[in-house]
């Protein structure tokens, strides 16, 4: 399994519920080996939290409550 694939797993039965509620908006890395987890304001405030203390592992960062963790391009009117 891809590490994308394995952090989504752990999120989606470990992490999601709990999270929504309080981290709503938010960034989590997870590497998915180890199921460390950082917090972060911005996508990389977590993944530099996530490669300072695992720096040896990849990580895979979620937006708590949303389907992507960046949006690209702009809103249709």
């Amino acid at each position: 399994m891809s590490v994308s694939d394995s952090a989504k797993a752990f999120y989606d039965a470990e992490l999601k519920e709990a999270f929504e509620k309080q981290y709503f908006g938010k960034f989590v890395a997870i590497e998915p080996e180890s199921r460390q987890h950082f917090i972060g304001d911005t996508f990389l405030e977590a993944a530099m939290q996530a490669k300072t203390e695992i720096p040896d592992r990849m990580s895979f960062v979620i937006r708590v409550g949303y389907d992507a963790a960046a949006h690209i391009g702009a809103a249709k009117t």
